[in-house]
């Protein structure tokens, strides 16, 4: 029975869909995700949707948007990890549509099916699913308040620019003021390249910054509230530290230019190696895609350069950063797939199609090495789990033709075989290394009247898995303290504190003892069975009663 293209297009974005949804179906990683969920856990518990805790302190890092969407998921279905992710993956879905809806202006709605799949097929994308912090958010408020903004300009519908002014507020209210040049960078290229400098003096537009201001007030007063009315708070080693200021300047400029409280070291070229990677199985094609608009001289529709420009803008702004990491990129990747699709569609050659199904064909035969090697190297997961092989090579058989619709079928079929092995089969036989989470899990099980404490330690997935809030103690006299206020204490200690401890507290019984390791950053002495004990810190949970 043949499908209409329409309908072959939808069936594609449903199962992609249903791949990222697998990650609601897995616990909460560590480091970011765990720290996420805690603080969002904390507001909770707490009822205190103002002041951010983190490591047992108040937190000056990220705003507060995403932890309060995580907290009202948390509200509705428990203190769960599908708690905490279904808010972000619902805002997922909200950004697919908005990349659907944007792509079908901007080009035509083939374009907009292609760019949905590629979109909801890169590497990165599934996993931010799977590993939640803000991108999901941030990526759906950028390309919303984009879309919003282009209906404005189209249609000057008062309503479009104040919707625009909603979303990037939530934008800004999620990462911070830089946000903008992503919504609007696009627009001021486009601008300039087609000389419309009234534009750029234009009541409306001062009217969408004045809005987006106003609606930003929320995350304002809480920074005022929790730091800029306290100045003897210690934030940053230091005290006097303002909320409002490290919004506007430390978090972003000072990233930026390194001069911030939070530092790192940028690499010019760090985002054109990671873009290789996260944006599998399609940034050969992307890069191939940029080659081809670099070469075109006069681009026809420069409107999309309210794409094309928010894309080359904010991936310069980020090579140029002196703090980089790998998650940054994913907020482009709706801007990344309208481009790769558009090339792929306007391919036409049959030699570089075939040469197109060749890339993709190599890529899905190191994916299969790598998926081997993975199941039968470090004794993780069962070797059934191969019997997925032959089931992604019969799938590949149905898109065997040349043309962009096998074209992308292939690409899901990399994406499904990949995705149902990580987040079904590997990563959940990794998080039982998360000793955090295990320590957590047991004694929500067995000790749940105890008061929890993590002891000269922090593994945020205890913090988070264990029932209540989780106290830190910096020394054993914090650990004193807290078992006179609370009688009952279960603590995560580190084993190599566990002999001074049970000499100075001979009432300390143990109870469990965990192995833990940092799986978001896989070794090779990890990976291999005989090597493994040698890398794994022990930590043990411990009781302590007092009458």
């Amino acid at each position: 029975m043949k499908i209409t293209a329409q309908r072959f297009w939808q069936l594609l974005v449903l199962v992609a869909v249903l791949l990222n949804a697998t990650g609601l179906l897995s616990e909460i990683l560590e480091p970011d995700g765990a720290l996420y969920a805690t603080i969002s856990k904390r507001m909770v518990l707490t009822g205190d949707w103002v002041n951010l805790y983190g490591n047992g302190s108040d937190w000056l890092d990220k705003p507060h948007m995403p932890f309060w969407l995580a907290a009202i998921g948390m509200k509705c279905f428990g203190i769960t990890a599908f708690g905490y992710k279904l808010p972000a993956f619902l805002c997922f879905l909200a950004g697919l549509w908005y990349t659907w809806k944007l792509a079908a202006l901007l080009y035509d709605e083939q374009t907009a099916w292609l760019t949905a799949v590629i979109y909801s097929t890169a590497l990165h994308t599934l996993l931010a699913n799977f590993d939640v912090r803000a991108e999901p958010y941030l990526t759906a408020f950028i390309i919303a308040a984009t879309y919003y903004l282009y209906r404005h300009v189209r249609e000057q519908r008062g309503l479009h620019l104040l919707l625009a002014a909603f979303f990037s507020a939530l934008a800004i209210m999620t990462k911070g003021i830089f946000v903008l040049l992503s919504i609007g960078g696009g627009f001021v290229i486009w601008w300039m390249l087609s000389a419309q400098w009234k534009e750029f003096i234009r009541l409306r537009w001062w009217i969408f910054l004045l809005l987006t201001l106003l609606l930003i007030t929320p995350e304002l007063y809480c920074l005022y509230v929790q730091f800029d009315m306290h100045p003897e708070k210690l934030v940053f080693e230091r005290t006097g530290v303002s909320g409002i200021h490290f919004f506007f300047w430390d978090s972003q400029f000072g990233r930026f230019f390194n001069s911030g409280p939070i530092k790192g070291q940028g690499d010019p070229s760090f985002f054109l190696h990671t873009t290789l990677w996260a944006f599998l199985p399609w940034s050969v094609f992307l890069y191939l895609a940029v080659v081809k608009l670099c070469r075109t001289k006069e681009p026809a529709n420069r409107h999309r350069w309210i794409i094309w420009g928010a894309a080359a803008l904010s991936f310069l702004l980020f090579s140029l950063s002196s703090f980089q990491l790998p998650h940054y990129i994913v907020i482009l990747f709706p801007h990344f797939a309208m481009i790769t699709a558009a090339y792929l569609l306007q391919v036409k050659k049959q030699s570089t199609i075939k040469a197109l199904g060749i890339i993709q064909y190599i890529l899905m035969g190191i994916l299969v090495v790598l998926f081997t090697v993975l199941v039968l190297y470090p004794s993780l997961v069962h070797r059934p789990v191969l019997l997925l092989l032959p089931v992604a090579a019969v799938a590949c058989l149905f898109f065997r033709k040349r043309g962009v619709m096998n074209l992308a079928g292939r690409g899901l079929v990399f994406a499904a075989l990949l995705f149902v092995f990580m987040n079904l089969f590997f990563y959940p036989a990794l998080l039982h290394y998360q000793a955090g989470m295990e320590a957590g899990k047991w004694m929500k099980e067995k000790q749940p009247g105890a008061r929890p404490v993590m002891l000269q330690s922090v593994l945020y997935s205890f913090e988070f898995y264990a029932p209540g809030l989780v106290e830190y103690a910096r020394s054993e006299d914090d650990l004193e303290r807290l078992a006179g206020k609370y009688h009952t204490l279960v603590v995560l200690v580190s084993a190599k504190l566990w002999p001074q401890l049970r000499d100075s507290m001979p009432e300390v019984r143990p109870l469990q003892q965990l192995n833990q390791f940092h799986i978001s950053q896989l070794t090779g002495a990890f990976l291999n069975p005989e090597k493994r004990p040698d890398v794994l810190e022990k930590f043990i949970l411990v009781r302590i009663q007092k009458n």
